[in-house]
């Protein structure tokens, strides 16, 4: 307690220096901080569950959403369709329970009472889903398996989160109510506080149904029953002393048995692909980790980036240490000579270290939640009820409190080390009479440590924002100025697939006519909203592909004037006309990924193709070719598409499943509006032009197509904002750190300066001296961090796009940054030193 006294009387006396330490520190702690606040949201946090160790997911990809067929080359089998998913558990007692749950997010339209309808997310799951997690209700009942069989009573829970958000945490909900896609479900629950369901996610659902009751949601589009429908995750909690690599062993032969029983798995060959296809069993404390697998390298790579950042703020730290050191060298010599001893004088320089480093962690929480929160609107600028929260956690403080002792001591020990071995003899003779100055290497050293790490830092910058730039402005393949993407669900208003083309009709014509709309398209999935439809492609006259021939293609059905609307030319052939009606021949447009892939060396138009299986090889007729567009994954190349016309429907098939997957491709999902120019208060026009069409049909999302397309690279964005935050940050340490060395060296050099003047040097030779010794420092720094950028560029490769690791644009504009900042930093000491006068410097020496 003494020493912390002292220590306070130190900072109290010296507050100028208190402050920019505890300002850097501030800032260094809270970057670091703010990145451990969303490492541990997202990567080390487990599911708020009962005993979650016990926890194990079937499968371990991150295989979305509904798929068919076999699933990965390498066999591995993560998604279920449920008549596997009843299969797999009846194989497995060595599970207490086993819960299934929809692998995606289903968008529905929730009303209650007379309130108007609302979007919400949902998601179909096993009645015993909360009694496997080990939950109950917060208010109500949750789900049991008695609610999950057919003929029961449609039911539903509710999150707290929406509980408290859309229904004011009224507890008469609960027993009341609530209409799902306009069908009556019974509200009998709400969930606890904190629970969000089976992963983390920025959207959790809002809303828990029976996976018995999709077939009355979803009506002739159900997939419940289609045992090629693989739509389903599995989490189940093993028994005490179960064996898990006999289980896994087990689960892959009941996998492969159950395979070689369903034709969609056995023809054309495909049966030689069963005996690899096998089952993982992973942990599932965490849940499905999707969003962790995804951003998992982000936030790696954010780690260290800020880790860096808090290093060079250490140095900066440390040479002002060591220079206030060199100001109390006469105090610390005259202590020693009085008898203190060497190790009592280190403690006490360590005790103000460490209390600084409290000090600035403790205003580091503030920049740290402040930074967390803007981090999270950037990451996530849609979330809803999203469990991953700014705000502090006990690993959270406790990250920071160690986190300040350690920089505390980093920072602390040298200085400390350095200052106690002052001489006390040569502090009595008088500091200027010193020729002797243990701290200038360490300070050299230190400069050399923090140019290295700025030149990485900035660097990694450089590589970062030239890949979220080169992202942006890629070749997507459409256009995007002035037009609007609105999102609805025609399922959520009760149509059926008989009523739609007269809706479809009407949302033409009446959206045609708004003022300034230029032309309208309709489709299943607009570019880049984050949807994709793919299926096998048959050639008509060639032999049915094999199991490896990869003969997939994605698809999308659209209107007649959608290429237009979107910017993608037809450039052979025609698109869709008036002509392509149900009772026409049926046809589809390629792109020219398509025609490479299928057709690389003739002409497609005339060609015919199909689905599913050979035997439909001959349903569509390629009438067109459109130019390549990114619908995807912006970072892939373009894939091989195929287009279908709305008003067309394939009777032909004859499998339940195909005729499924047919009738819920009738549903649109996106409406895009081109207008002529900037149109005025769209939000307002668009709601009430499609409630004058039906009062039922809810609009889930409206945004310009402009930030469809840029929302696809929050990621990139958030890191490569984040890594020129931390560069530039690195690159101010580092230059004020040189600026201090340098001035401190300019007046520990008064004396030498002014006889070198008197013996007739001039002030550009004291310029150029003084800069030779920055140079030097910058240099060496330049030479260390060189390597040690390529080598992260190398680390990092993952994460660039159209850009080389080595990129030597970025690291000359680096080294030019670096070089221009230590020049700064280095002419103002330097000036000050050629304006010394001789005279001034002996008398004082």
């Amino acid at each position: 307690m003494q020493d912390v006294k002292i220590a306070l009387r130190q900072l109290q006396k010296f507050p100028g220096f208190a402050a920019t330490v505890v300002i850097t520190l501030a800032l260094g702690i809270g970057a670091n901080t703010a990145i451990f606040t969303l490492v541990n949201a997202v990567l080390l946090k487990s599911l708020p569950v009962a005993d979650p160790a016990t926890l194990y997911r079937i499968g371990d990809r991150n295989d979305c959403c509904v798929n068919g067929g076999f699933l990965n080359d390498d066999g591995d089998f993560d998604l279920f369709s449920y008549d596997l998913y009843l299969h797999l558990v009846q194989s497995a007692p060595e599970f207490e329970q086993v819960a299934a749950f929809q692998s995606g997010r289903n968008g529905i339209t929730a009303r209650w009472g007379s309130e108007q309808g609302r979007p919400e997310g949902s998601r179909y799951v096993s009645g015993n889903y909360f009694s496997t997690f080990g939950v109950g209700a917060f208010l109500g009942r949750t789900l049991a398996p008695s609610d999950d069989v057919p003929g029961a009573a449609p039911v539903a829970v509710l999150s707290y989160a929406a509980w408290q958000a859309d229904f004011a945490s009224d507890p008469h909900v609960v027993g009341s109510t609530i209409y799902l896609q306009t069908k009556p479900f019974t509200l009998i629950g709400i969930a606890p506080p904190g629970f969000f369901g089976d992963r983390i996610d920025a959207r959790p659902p809002s809303i828990w149904v029976p996976l018995a009751d999709e077939p009355f949601i979803e009506g002739e589009n159900t997939i419940l029953k289609q045992p090629a429908a693989n739509w389903l995750y599995a989490i189940g909690r093993l028994k005490p002393g179960a064996n898990l690599a006999a289980l896994q062993a087990k689960l892959s032969a009941s996998l492969r048995q159950w395979l070689a029983t369903q034709p969609g798995y056995v023809q054309n060959g495909a049966d030689s692909l069963i005996p690899k296809q096998h089952i993982v069993l992973s942990p599932g404390g965490a849940g499905i980790q999707n969003l962790q697998r995804n951003t998992e390298s982000g936030l790696h790579l954010l780690t260290a980036i800020s880790t860096l950042v808090l290093l060079v703020a250490c140095a900066n730290i440390a040479n002002l240490l060591l220079a206030r050191g060199a100001g109390r060298r006469a105090e610390i010599s005259v202590r020693m000579a009085l008898g203190a001893a060497r190790m009592r004088l280190i403690r006490q320089m360590l005790v103000e270290s460490i209390l600084l480093g409290c000090i600035g962690g403790a205003l580091g929480l503030a920049v740290a939640y402040a930074g967390t929160r803007s981090i999270l609107v950037l990451a996530f600028p849609e979330a809803k009820y999203s469990p991953i929260h700014a705000s502090p956690s006990l690993p959270v403080l406790g990250f920071a409190l160690a986190i300040s002792i350690l920089t505390g001591i980093i920072f602390g020990i040298v200085p400390a080390w350095i200052t106690s071995h002052s001489d006390p003899a040569e502090a009595l003779r008088g500091a200027n009479r010193s020729t002797r100055d243990r701290a200038s290497l360490p300070q050299k050293s230190l400069i050399i440590f923090q140019a290295a790490l700025s030149l990485v830092l900035l660097v990694g910058a450089g590589l970062l924002t030239r890949t979220l730039s080169n992202l942006e402005h890629q070749k997507f393949g459409i256009e995007t100025a002035n037009r609007f993407v609105i999102n609805f669900h025609p399922t959520a208003a009760g149509y059926t697939a008989e009523r739609l083309p007269a809706l479809y009709e009407q949302i033409e014509r009446q959206f045609s006519a708004l003022p300034g709309v230029q032309s309208i398209g309709m489709a299943l999935y607009s570019p880049l909203e984050g949807n994709n439809w793919g299926e096998g492609v048959y050639i008509a006259g060639r032999p049915a592909p094999g199991p490896n021939a990869h003969n997939g293609a994605s698809w999308d059905r659209v209107s007649m004037h959608f290429f237009e609307t979107v910017g993608q030319p037809v450039i052979r052939g025609r698109g869709f006309t008036e002509q392509d009606t149900a009772t026409s021949p049926m046809v589809a447009v390629v792109n020219e990924a398509f025609v490479k892939k299928f057709f690389p060396n003739e002409d497609p138009i005339g060609h015919h193709f199909g689905t599913y299986d050979q035997k439909y090889a001959g349903n569509y007729e390629i009438v067109g070719v459109v130019a390549n567009a990114k619908y995807n994954n912006p970072r892939d190349d373009f894939r091989a598409m195929y287009f279908r016309p709305l008003g067309q429907r394939d009777t032909t098939f004859t499998e339940s499943h195909a005729r499924m997957i047919e009738n819920r491709n009738q549903f649109i999902n996106s409406i895009i509006l081109r207008f002529r120019g900037q149109p005025q208060n769209l939000d307002a026009l668009v709601r009430r032009t499609l409630a004058s069409i039906d009062p039922n049909l809810t609009i889930v999302t409206l945004l310009s197509m402009d930030y469809q397309v840029v929302g696809n690279f929050n990621q990139e964005r958030l890191i490569a904002r984040l890594t020129v935050l931390f560069g530039i940050l690195a690159l101010i340490l580092a230059s004020v750190g040189l600026y201090g060395i340098t001035a401190y060296s300019v007046a520990r050099r008064t004396g030498e300066i002014g006889v070198r003047m008197a013996l007739g040097a001039n002030r550009g030779d004291v310029v150029a001296m003084v800069l030779r010794g920055a140079f030097s420092q910058i240099g060496i720094g330049l030479a260390i961090g060189i390597p040690i950028a390529l080598l992260g560029g190398r680390l990092m490769a993952h994460q660039l796009y159209d850009v080389r690791a080595y990129d030597p644009v970025t690291l000359g504009m680096a080294t030019l940054v670096l070089a221009a900042s230590a020049t700064l930093a280095g002419f103002i000491p330097a000036r000050r030193a050629a304006s010394i006068e001789p005279m001034l410097a002996l008398r004082s020496e």
